[in-house]
């Protein structure tokens, strides 16, 4: 007899007594490896993540380890998750396999950056929040696993806690020349033997994605990686089931028809669960005001992405489905240093966001960002900016253009067209696509941690009002 109790495609399995129907033990196997292909999905995007991007800068931007990509424009970042529209971005990804241990030289200046295996877990610092305090000097990488040479001056020493990692570089001031300037001097090049030049490659408008390929794609992708990257003795249980659908460590990946037919369920399945755990979180004290719709949307407490107890694999999945990237300074404490990101991904009613409807933010006076602040729009399904004709995606204290209501406050507008007011304070958004906001606090300040200065609730135009 089928049990109607079961849940999915097992209500089909018959039972004889007790136990399944022989017959139908393939069902029960098909429904157990679409499970661990949904779990594995989750626990594997900051990996896939990271990989999918060092893929699209060896075939479309042709980088290698000792390149810089210098994402500057609009059209640059486009493809580059939950991208900061303000800042330009100057990265590359090295295979420490393929260059030993490696010296990345910075300039003294107003800068922040650092360096993450591709788990996306932070393991060196440099800038301003870095041992050089915004000084400069010759970072070492070392290998996992290898010990320090002798070296020939100071450097500040970091032990890679993966075989292949990202250095990310940031320039934090405003004036372009000077910011040009401080790019310019960094080096990438071995500890040993012949230097290569550092080239500093750009986009050049070449179109790239740097969001989780979907489908078969997304395991071809994982199964890439998995073979060029050492393994966490945390990970073991995730290593059984990747080796139940098909990947393992020195094994083409060659699913077969009833595999590949899961894996893709798999992928997609993950993905909505994804979804819902970035834009629905339902972590303890996710919403930043209790009386607003905005999520402190980096949930990590640690670089090691572990709490006490257990290892953050939700929090962790919540953060890079809709980002790249993790530093302390993201999570920085310190009035006047780091930064602060909050996200909206719905409007005051708790509807998601639209983009053929009009909407409207209250910024109050004052917003708590020693640097600057920023609001802006990102594609709910890429994660990344939006692709408008427009070619803008954000509003803040660093467009000159903005226009402030007389009591210091800010109203920033998003809709398919322009509100009556012009489109000073407008973002566009593309009418048939959800869209989500990040609100972003460059060197967030006291009033922003205790919580007394509120952002208001991006507010549907038909029902706008002042928050």
């Amino acid at each position: 007899m089928v049990n109607p109790s079961l849940p999915g495609r097992l209500a089909r399995v018959g039972m004889s007594g007790e136990l399944p129907e022989r017959a139908d033990l393939p069902v029960i196997f098909d429904e157990l490896d679409y499970q661990l292909a949904c779990q594995v999905y989750l626990w594997a995007l900051p990996l896939v993540s990271y990989a999918q991007w060092e893929q699209q800068h060896r075939e479309v931007f042709g980088a290698t380890d000792f390149d810089l990509v210098h994402y500057v424009s609009y059209a640059d970042r486009l493809g580059l998750i939950t991208a900061n529209a303000t800042t330009p971005y100057i990265l590359n990804f090295i295979d420490l396999d393929a260059t030993g241990p490696l010296v990345v030289e910075v300039p003294a200046g107003h800068t922040a950056g650092g360096f993450s295996d591709f788990w996306q877990r932070e393991f060196g610092i440099l800038g301003e929040m870095g041992p050089d305090g915004g000084r400069g000097g010759r970072h070492l990488i070392l290998p996992p696993g290898h010990d320090t040479p002798k070296l020939d001056g100071d450097y500040y020493i970091h032990q890679a806690t993966g075989t292949n990692v990202m250095f990310g570089f940031r320039t934090l001031d405003p004036d372009p020349e000077r910011s040009r300037a401080l790019v310019d001097q960094v080096r990438v090049r071995p500890l040993t033997g012949e230097a290569p030049p550092t080239r500093l490659i750009s986009p050049q408008g070449r179109p790239w994605s740097g969001d989780q390929p979907r489908g078969l794609d997304y395991w071809i992708r994982l199964h890439d990686i998995y073979q060029r990257e050492i393994v966490d003795e945390r990970d073991r249980f995730y290593l059984a089931m990747l080796k139940q659908l098909g990947i393992e460590k020195g094994t083409p990946f060659e699913p077969d028809e009833r595999l590949s037919a899961i894996l893709r369920d798999g992928a997609a399945a993950g993905e909505l669960m994804a979804q819902a755990n970035s834009f629905a979180k339902r972590f303890p004290g996710a919403m930043y005001w209790p009386d607003r719709r905005w999520d402190l949307v980096l949930q990590l407490d640690h670089s090691n992405q572990r709490a006490s107890g257990y290892d953050q694999l939700l929090e962790r999945a919540a953060w890079f489905y809709e980002a790249v990237s993790f530093s302390s300074a993201m999570k920085s404490q310190t009035p006047g240093v780091g930064q602060a990101y909050l996200g909206a991904y719905t409007d005051a009613d708790g509807e998601w966001l639209d983009g053929g409807e009009s909407y409207t933010l209250r910024v109050p006076a004052n917003p708590p960002a020693k640097l600057f602040w920023s609001v802006t729009v990102y594609d709910a399904w890429t994660r990344c900016l939006i692709d408008n004709e427009q070619q803008r995606g954000d509003r803040g204290s660093r467009d000159p253009e903005l226009v402030m209501n007389e009591d210091g406050s800010v109203d920033v507008y998003f809709g398919p067209t322009p509100p009556d007011s012009g489109t000073t304070n407008w973002i566009q958004t593309i009418p048939g696509k959800h869209w989500f906001s990040y609100a972003r606090f460059y060197g967030p300040l006291e009033p922003y941690f205790d919580r007394s200065w509120k952002l208001g609730d991006i507010t549907r135009a038909a029902r706008a009002s002042s928050s």
